[in-house]
Order: C-alpha cells, then structure tokens, then sequence
C-alpha cells in the first residue's frame, strides 16, 4: 500500500511539472513531437534514477556524518553533471544505438531543474503511512525518483499530443505558437489538482 501512494502521489498528486512547476524549459521546449518527448521522458527517467541513487548515499553517507549538509545543492548539481557526462561516454562504447536514440536529450537533462528538485526533495520528504511520519528509505527514494520521472513523461506526452493536435487546428493568429502552448499548460494542470485529495 505504501509503495501504491508513493507511485501515485508522484505522479498524478504532485506532478513535477504542472503541480510543482520544475522542469518547464524542456515542457515547453521538447513537447512539439510525441516521439521526441517520448525520447526525452525515457532519458529523464534514466537518468533521475540513478542520480537519486548516487546523491542519496552521499547525503547521509557523506555530507550529513561530516556535518556539512549545507553543500547539497551544490554537490548534487555536480554529481548529476558529472552522471549525465559518464552515462553519455557509456552509451557511445556499449550501446551506440540507445546513445543514437536518446540523441540531444541526454546533455539537455544536465540542465533540467527537474532532476535536481527530485534529488532534494527525496532527501527531504516526509510521508505519512499509518498517521506516521517517516523518511523516505533508499528503495523508496528510487521508486519515488521514478515515480516523478513517469510523472514528467505523463505530462510531457499529453502536452505533446495536444500539441501536435493544435498544430491541425484552426487557432486564431495572436494564439498560435507560443500563448495556445501556455494556455493548453494552464488547462492541463487545472484538470491534475483534480487529482489533490487522492492520497
């Protein structure tokens, strides 16, 4: 059951994008195609995972016994630079087809704010199991981690699903591009706090 409200609060509840506004850049920038947000929603999941899994052991491996939890943010922003680099020179000698595939997404992830957010807010979360509050374990945060990047892809390919659908439809000329894309985001988040309540 616990596993059940994490995968659901992250997704549908707390939905990175339109409840929490993180990672709005490649929202808006990467939803003109279903398949390239498809591309891009897979690499952030990728890459979200194991960066939550690396900056989590160094949170209360290293920063927290040393006393120096005031370096997170700028530790985290490093390891995941520095992840998103290693993975990239991985792919490129293993597998030079998924490297192919994940093409420009892979560097853009660098820079999405989203997977920041996730690694600091997993190690800040509190849930409530039971009317108790707990922090999130390793295997939890993983799955939380995941969770909020299936969160992202959901929103990411919705949005560009409408959006290939504007594409074919008669918008008024002071709305197209850019401001239908905005108000589209804004009804689309609307209908996810229907989802606030739920867990």
């Amino acid at each position: 059951m616990e596993i059940l409200i994490i995968i659901i609060s992250a997704i549908f509840v707390n939905n990175i994008v339109l409840t929490q506004f993180l990672g709005i850049c490649p929202f808006l920038g990467v939803s003109t195609k279903v398949d390239t947000a498809m591309g891009m929603a897979a690499a952030v999941c990728f890459v979200m995972a194991i960066s939550t899994l690396v900056t989590y052991l160094l949170q209360y491996y290293i920063l927290v016994p040393l006393g120096i939890e005031f370096m997170q943010t700028l530790t985290f922003i490093l390891v995941i630079a520095a992840l998103v680099q290693m993975i990239e020179i991985i792919l490129k000698k293993i597998s030079p087809a998924l490297y192919k595939a994940l093409g420009i997404f892979l560097p853009l992830i660098t820079t999405n704010c989203c997977v920041l957010g996730v690694a600091i807010m997993v190690v800040s979360k509190e849930f409530a199991f039971g009317g108790e509050a707990h922090m999130l374990n390793l295997g939890e945060s993983v799955l939380y981690s995941v969770a909020m990047a299936m969160g992202f892809g959901v929103a990411l390919i919705l949005f560009a699903g409408i959006r290939e659908q504007l594409e074919l439809s008669n918008v008024p000329k002071a709305f197209k591009g850019v401001p239908i894309a905005l108000v589209t985001a804004g009804i689309l988040a609307l209908a996810f706090m229907g989802f606030s309540g739920l867990v």
